[in-house]
């Protein structure tokens, strides 16, 4: 018990350590950048082993002195990195210069902490995430290794020493104290503070009460509220998983309340939170990072201005798909609508929350950097919050502000410093700069094949990871060809991001699904497949946005597109979603059969299929047009094509 007792103690520390010192170093920097990334690790990796729960909600393995042990271990290792690079240690220097002076000719103890700290970030990584991220971290350790025996086939490189590997993945700021901690510490965390600020005000449940409010009585309205504010909430979060768990809490049982099946309910909860990375003007800090990485560089203004119109697109289809299934379980008699009270709004909690998003995206479009923003927009909405007794974020919610923030970055912490080891090892290798060349001579044959290898290679290592994790790995691995690829280097970065979100609905790991499927009590292959066939409209969009820039709001050539392009590929994209909520749904004015329902799936294909070359209006677009409008002149006729779906 003591020692459960101490290793509580002093998770509580770090956790309330770790978001003030991130909001203190990111403003006003005392340490070096290293120093800085390593007391961050330190503290992330410390809380990742101190939580008496695993990531699955269960016991924690290990005793409370092992995970003590771990943890201590943890904040040793990095604090090492920081003595043996901060000026004010440099009594403590080994060989009297700096850890970075003395690369290449690492002392032994240099060593001997680099391979302990490569064993605990590997070791948190899996206690956090699983077992994915870890396994590819030591394929990629053992490559550097022993490369040297791989045949030709296997891109076989010379071989490195251990002190060579350890110096490159740990010692120094190329591996985990590298790009993939530093866009998590400037960008990611400062996001979790943000939005866990925002719900301590009440300001998040504001946006869940007005949507309930606003499309309280339609049809299928609970499922409405599902769509619009895990969208709005989502962008702030960035996660679907924690997204699907905090909005589904109220709106699964709100669905399951008007009729709607459980696994129904979990799916469609399980695709609006997954979307919601994608919706600007935040999309779960995803543009901060293409800031750091798409090559050429891109403002923020432009990669919001990208990633509008495909995220408006993603959630009209889910939001029309939702009304028209709703329409045909009320037909069949399958659902009702809730008989829920009108939520009370308290106006002051929308005043923060659209106070501190203006207050952020204000700030951003005026110059600030995105660090300088997210504080300030903090500021806002902790200013705001203390005029109201009901908003009002005490100390003590404030305290709990910065728990709640530490424990939702933990995961991305422990797989940041993780993806690091990889990076560290693409870099010493070179190849990053190999992979490309197998992809390149594919796209050269078959763009569509090379955007295929890019889409499952996102889908797989996106089963295992967070997705801003997942698109930092590929973004690494394969960036080099992404500007290559005769695309707009935007549309390509945003095409691996979009996959990267879509596997928290692809089965067989669907995590999103997973957390819904707990909350709605239903099977989780159901919900999954619920989900896989509500999102379906994200697996096809950015193939529909890398062939038509236009409604990136890009020109081929990267510049701006013209209004009357980005309009007609607007045009053609809505006009393609409606057969597939029809098909997907099985409604079109009336339940359709499974004759109708192929017939749609093959309208939106001809809509919605991408073609090179100019956007224009083909015989083929009216061939998929005709579709549709034939199966509700049938319907209004009273026509016998169009009957009850088994679906």
């Amino acid at each position: 018990m003591r020692f459960e007792g101490i290793a509580g103690g002093l998770a509580r520390v770090c956790a309330l350590a770790l978001p003030p010192f991130v909001l203190v170093e990111v403003n006003y920097p005392l340490l070096r950048p290293q120093s800085e990334l390593a007391v961050f690790a330190g503290l992330g990796l410390a809380l990742g082993f101190l939580r008496p729960t695993s990531r699955d909600g269960g016991p924690a393995r290990g005793g409370p002195v092992l995970r003590l042990a771990a943890a201590c271990a943890a904040l040793t290792v990095c604090l090492y990195v920081v003595v043996q690079t901060e000026p004010a240690f440099a009594g403590a220097w080994l060989g009297g210069s700096s850890l970075g002076d003395r690369a290449g000719a690492e002392f032994g103890l240099d060593v001997a902490v680099g391979i302990a700290g490569l064993i605990l970030v590997i070791v948190a990584a899996y206690r956090s995430i699983g077992l994915a991220l870890p396994i590819l971290a030591l394929v990629f350790l053992a490559y550097a290794r022993w490369g040297s025996l791989l045949p030709d086939w296997l891109l076989p490189i010379r071989g490195y020493s251990v002190e060579r590997i350890v110096g490159q993945t740990f010692l120094h700021g190329q591996g985990v104290f590298g790009v993939a901690l530093s866009v998590m510490f400037g960008y990611v965390f400062l996001f979790l503070v943000f939005g866990a600020l925002l719900e301590a005000s009440g300001a998040t449940r504001f946006v869940l009460d007005a949507s309930r409010r606003l499309l309280r009585g339609t049809t299928g309205g609970p499922a409405k509220v599902a769509v619009v504010s895990s969208g709005l909430m989502g962008s702030l979060s960035g996660s679907a998983v924690a997204n699907t768990a905090t909005t589904g809490t109220f709106t699964i049982p709100m669905m399951r309340s008007a009729g709607f099946r459980p696994a129904i309910a979990g799916g469609l909860e399980a695709a609006a939170s997954s979307g919601g990375a994608l919706v600007p003007p935040v999309m779960g800090a995803g543009a901060y990072m293409m800031l750091e990485i798409v090559d050429p560089p891109v403002t923020y203004l432009e990669i919001i201005r990208a990633a509008l119109i495909p995220a408006i697109l993603y959630y009209l289809a889910v939001f029309v798909i939702v009304d028209l299934s709703a329409r045909r379980m009320r037909a069949t008699g399958e659902v009702g609508e809730a008989k829920d009270r009108p939520p009370r709004l308290v106006p002051w909690q929308g005043v923060v929350f659209c106070g501190g998003l203006a207050a952020l995206v204000g700030f951003l479009l005026t110059g600030s950097s995105v660090f300088r923003a997210v504080s300030l927009g903090m500021l806002t909405v902790l200013l705001l919050s203390q005029a109201r007794a009901e908003t009002r974020v005490t100390p003590a919610r404030l305290l709990e502000v910065f728990r709640k923030a530490s424990a939702g970055g933990v995961a991305l912490i422990s797989a940041a410093a993780c993806v690091g080891v990889i990076i560290g090892v693409v870099t010493l290798t070179g190849i990053g700069g190999r992979l490309p060349a197998l992809i390149l001579p594919l796209a050269q044959e078959s763009l569509v094949g090379a955007l295929a290898v890019l889409m499952v290679s996102s889908l797989v290592l996106g089963m295992g990871l967070p997705s801003a994790v997942c698109y930092l790995l590929l973004a690494t691995l394969v960036g080099p060809a992404l500007g290559q690829l005769g695309v707009v280097p935007l549309a390509a970065h945003l095409f691996i991001f979009y996959f990267g979100l879509m596997s928290m609905v692809t089965p067989p790991v669907a995590l999103a699904a997973y957390a819904a499927s707990s909350i709605a009590g239903s099977d989780f292959w159901r919900t999954s497949l619920a989900a896989f066939r509500f999102a379906l409209v994200g697996f096809a969009l950015p193939y529909m946005f890398v062939f038509r820039p236009e409604l990136l709001m890009l020109a081929a050539g990267g510049g701006a597109a013209s209004a009357s392009a980005i309009a007609g590929a607007v045009i053609l994209a809505v006009a393609g979603i409606l057969p597939l909520a029809a098909a997907i749904s099985g409604y079109l004015g009336r339940p359709l059969s499974m004759a109708w329902r192929l017939a749609m799936l093959v309208s939106a294909a001809l809509l919605l299929l991408p073609s090179a070359g100019e956007l224009r209006l083909t015989a083929w677009h009216l061939v998929g047009a005709i579709v549709p409008i034939a199966a509700l002149v049938t319907g209004w006729r009273g026509g016998t094509t169009a009957g009850r779906s088994p679906g």
